[in-house]
């Protein structure tokens, strides 16, 4: 049997790897929850979205110098604050939708099926994208436009049908509206920032009755697990993408929801 400890590092690793890269680590753990037992029962599907900040965190510490210096010249830095205002533009759609259709999404959207299907479709599309000869006008993420940010924003909500994946939906966004790919992946971590903190605070406070010193011990472990395997991975994937582009992670995606689609039609 299966210990909880040992299901918090198997659900904190692959939240750590899955969440930055373009490969939907909702998805993933969803189906790593199905297919290998690894998490039934609210509990765990609490625990899917309370060991994200674990990865944020991951982010912050990396990126903990130009954040501060954004931080600090917010106020006096034109630069700055409308840096600021842009991700909190981006942020914005997700609230609304959020709001409005969140429910809905998690009752009739987060089965395998879905998953699997989006997973694909998502993997087909980041392929296309990847080979696109496009002109690249933006290569600092704490430059580009007002308008840019919105509809980075904006694309950011198919996320929320599980299996899109959210820093996907950002960097096809991005790059497509002429960002380059490091500064597409770069943005895609900073909008990361404050759309999990909120979900993380969201479901945090709406399930507080339930954690027990036990639970909070589980969660504990998968969050240090999250934050240092996304450590790693953040550093490796921007070096990674700049040199090879996402097309890894398109057929990553496009064979982990054939064989996911197989197990399922299979009755697993």
């Amino acid at each position: 049997m299966m210990t909880d400890m040992l299901r918090a590092v198997i659900l904190g690793i692959v939240e750590g790897v899955t969440e930055f890269l373009p490969v939907s680590s909702t998805g993933h753990l969803l189906l790593a929850e199905r297919f290998f037992n690894l998490g039934e029962g609210d509990f765990w599907k609490s625990f899917a979205i309370l060991i994200q900040l674990g990865a944020i965190l991951a982010i912050v510490a990396l990126y903990f110098g130009k954040l501060w210096r954004v931080a600090l010249g917010m106020f006096s830095n034109p630069d700055d604050r409308r840096f600021v205002i842009g991700v909190l533009v981006a942020f914005l759609p997700a609230v609304v939708i959020g709001l409005i259709a969140g429910k809905y999404i998690k009752e009739v959207l987060f089965n395998p099926w879905v998953v699997c299907f989006t997973l694909i479709v998502g993997g087909a599309i980041l392929l296309w994208v990847d080979q696109l000869d496009l002109k690249v006008h933006e290569d600092d993420a704490t430059r580009f436009p007002l308008m840019m940010y919105l509809w980075i924003g904006i694309a950011q909500c198919l996320a929320m049908i599980p299996g899109v994946s959210r820093s996907g939906a950002s960097i096809v966004a991005a790059m497509l509206l002429g960002a380059d790919k490091r500064s597409a992946a770069e943005f895609s971590f900073f909008l990361a920032i404050p759309t999990m903190v909120g979900a993380f605070a969201y479901d945090f406070y709406k399930n507080r009755a339930d954690f027990t010193t036990d639970n909070l011990s589980v969660i504990a472990v998968g969050f240090v697990v999250s934050f240092i395997t996304a450590m790693i991975v953040v550093k490796t994937f921007l070096n990674y993408v700049t040199r090879h582009g996402f097309a890894f992670f398109a057929w990553w995606r496009v064979i982990v929801g054939t064989l996911g689609l197989i197990a399922l039609a299979m009755g697993r």
